[in-house]
């Protein structure tokens, strides 16, 4: 997979602790509530979709947090970037219901300009406060220290979710919000270089293709698929790149993550 490919890696080099014994854990017992915030719309399915459909399934609450509006999303020059900002918006609903069915929470729209996302502390109150209000068990979000990541949004969505969770937990930050401090207890990070937890996905592949495929206007750029064999082969990449994640943790299909639970 290349480094700046949205979504989940192939997975080519276990992680290992400083034993040398690789240390993973695997499947979380499912939140009640959970919060993905992506950098843009479609973010959020590649990273982690198959996951948040099996945890909406058993009865998880799944709130997304987009964090720009997904105006440059197109190879098409003369395109009109706030038709597709709205496009997108629309996509992304569409995408969430299509995860979380009746359990879908709030899909919540930042609308940075794609391509100019920063990790301000004015941007860090944001985010902090739909944390707060949310109130998350568990935060999923890009790995901000993915090396050779080339596309800026993508590196500050992570750490705008990883310093929120700071912000969020402790009372003395942006107390201008008037909302109790919120400490989730885990954070799963994706497109990490250095994964140590995995979520069994078997049965849910296809309601995560089913949520990407939501994202029409990405087909073309993203997707690489303007045809219906192209399409086929898009679903084929994804299937059998969770399928090998999944083999090598002795599942059909997997996602995996960096997990943080010292919040």
């Amino acid at each position: 997979m290349a480094a700046n490919e949205p979504g989940q890696p192939a997975l080519t080099t276990p992680f290992t602790g400083s034993g040398g014994a690789p240390q993973w854990s695997s499947n979380l017992p499912t939140p009640r509530t959970a919060l993905a915030i992506g950098a843009h719309p479609d973010d959020v399915e590649f990273g982690c979709g198959a996951t948040l459909a099996k945890w909406a399934a058993a009865g998880c609450v799944v709130h997304h947090l987009i964090l720009t509006d997904g105006s440059k999303g197109t190879w098409d020059p003369n395109a009109d970037t706030t038709a597709l900002a709205a496009t997108r918006q629309s996509e992304q609903r569409d995408a969430a219901l299509r995860l979380s069915g009746n359990n879908c929470g709030e899909v919540i729209f930042l609308e940075q300009i794609d391509g100019e996302l920063e990790s301000s502390l004015a941007l860090r109150g944001q985010v902090a406060r739909v944390i707060r209000t949310a109130q998350p068990e568990v935060i999923l979000g890009h790995d901000p220290w993915k090396r050779y990541r080339l596309h800026p949004d993508h590196r500050h969505a992570g750490l705008l979710a990883c310093d929120a969770v700071v912000a969020a937990r402790d009372p003395h930050f942006f107390r201008e919000h008037a909302l109790p401090a919120h400490r989730p207890h885990t954070l799963l990070l994706w497109e990490a270089d250095a994964p140590d937890h995995f979520e069994d996905i078997t049965g849910f592949v296809d309601i995560k293709l089913h949520a990407l495929e939501a994202h029409a206007s990405q087909f073309e750029s993203t997707m690489k698929a303007t045809s219906h064999d192209q399409l086929r082969a898009f679903r084929a990449r994804i299937t059998d790149r969770l399928a090998g994640l999944g083999e090598s943790n002795g599942v059909s299909a997997a996602e995996i993550f960096k997990r943080i639970t010292d919040l």
